[in-house]
């Protein structure tokens, strides 16, 4: 069970771009291999570092306008926003120590 909040095409704005915490955003699909194996190093952060960032998760095949707008052409896609900006990108599956490292900023 993920812990991560699944956001929509109309609730985007207000979780992940109004958030006043930096947010870790993953755009994946059900019938993506890499993204399954993803998922549970996401919830990890997301428990982790609760404090610092919400990790949300949106389903691109459900949500395809959110998907279009952030020209999300490969998945798993995880995308850090602060601010209502994206600040950091990551296209496919990474040890969990790639994400401490790669958004560190935020995390630390």
């Amino acid at each position: 069970m993920s812990n991560a909040k699944d956001v929509t095409d109309a609730s985007f704005s207000t979780d992940v771009l109004a958030s006043d915490k930096p947010v870790i955003v993953d755009f994946w699909a059900e019938w993506c291999g890499p993204c399954r194996k993803l998922g549970p190093i996401l919830d990890e952060i997301s428990v982790e570092y609760s404090e610092k960032v919400d990790v949300v998760k949106v389903n691109v095949d459900d949500n395809p306008a959110i998907a279009a707008q952030y020209g999300i052409t490969s998945i798993p896609a995880v995308y850090l926003f602060q601010g209502g900006e994206v600040k950091g990108t990551v296209i496919g599956a990474r040890p969990k120590q790639f994400f401490e490292k790669e958004f560190a900023d935020v995390l630390s």
